[in-house]
């Protein structure tokens, strides 16, 4: 591929895009920015020029991911509607989507050690993907009891750690792991057990 040099039009997004290649080729750590340079057709030193280091260079694949996340989540959010149950099993079935529809983003955001607080931009979105999920289980557990109620925030995190083991365990092909069965179905009895947990069955929502 020739050099673009200096003046290529998109060099920042045509970074990203290489890094998120040879994230999932090779890992978070397995690849340097002389490599993400070379693959995106522009020299070394143009990298410095949009990125202090890798990490920043991770940082932003991740920010895009959990825009991408976020997006897919309102998205399944709302085709869920009116039913608030059938909403937030909508919202689970999207992160095993995401999972593997955009791999690179996924390592990034989850699996390459960079704090979603390393600028203020990661942890915006890293907070709006968030907060789909907690809009879900508000509107949800506005039917149970407020005695018996778990705070919002703790309802979205226990389902946000189940979608997540799922994937990690059983839909990304870990080594030494077989899924007793499909993903989907193993996230959606879980969440189906936990809100049964909670009294909220499909009768009662």
């Amino acid at each position: 591929m020739p050099k673009r040099g200096y003046h290529h039009g998109n060099l920042r997004q045509a970074l990203v895009d290489a890094a998120l290649k040879l994230i999932e080729a090779k890992g978070p750590t397995g690849f340097t920015l002389s490599e993400a340079a070379k693959q995106a057709g522009v020299t070394p030193a143009a990298v410095y020029r949009h990125f202090a280091g890798r990490e920043d260079l991770i940082a932003e694949a991740a920010r895009q991911g959990y825009e991408i996340f976020a997006d897919l989540m309102a998205y399944a959010y709302e085709s869920g509607q009116p039913s608030a149950l059938a909403a937030f099993e909508a919202t689970g079935r999207a992160y095993l989507a995401f999972a593997r529809r955009y791999p690179g983003h996924y390592i990034a955001m989850f699996e390459s050690g960079i704090s979603v607080n390393h600028s203020p931009e990661l942890a915006t979105a890293s907070a709006r993907a968030r907060g789909v999920l907690e809009r879900a289980a508000e509107q949800l557990s506005e039917h149970i009891p407020p005695d018996r109620r778990p705070p919002p925030a703790m309802f979205s995190a226990h389902i946000w750690a189940m979608s997540h083991g799922v994937v990690e365990l059983f839909a990304r092909n870990a080594p030494g792991t077989q899924a007793p069965f499909p993903p989907e179905d193993l996230l959606e009895s879980g969440i189906g057990v936990y809100l049964r947990g909670l009294g909220l069955l499909p009768g009662d929502v």
